[in-house]
């Protein structure tokens, strides 16, 4: 399990840095969120360049996904891993659903 942060850098491409806990003591805080939904997506769908249409916390609850950058890298997700996702400009990402994905989607305030 890992905690990860999705944002767009200065060169308008998306970028994964992770958020060890110990470093971001923000994290053990309550976090104030819009709504939240769980969303069953299945296997072998893929999504082109996008990026994330809000500002929002996905928890994968089960399965695995793989996010593509413009670098070229991809980046693989599992069960219990969490995402800051916050690269709401730029060119984005690629979503790959490796298997069936189950996730909680928390949709944070504007």
């Amino acid at each position: 399990m890992g905690i990860y942060r999705m944002y767009t850098g200065d060169d308008n491409e998306t970028h994964i840095e992770e958020l060890p806990l110990d470093s971001h003591p923000e994290l053990n805080e309550l976090q104030s969120v819009k709504g939240m939904v769980i969303q069953r997506t299945e296997g072998g769908r893929f999504l082109d360049w996008h990026p994330a249409p809000n500002k929002r916390w996905l928890i994968i609850l089960s399965g695995e996904m793989e996010i593509g950058l413009g670098d070229g890298t991809t980046h693989r997700f599992h069960a219990g891993d969490i995402r800051l996702i916050e690269d709401v400009t730029g060119r984005g990402h690629t979503t790959r659903y490796v298997t069936e994905n189950i996730s909680a989607v928390m949709q944070l305030p504007d």
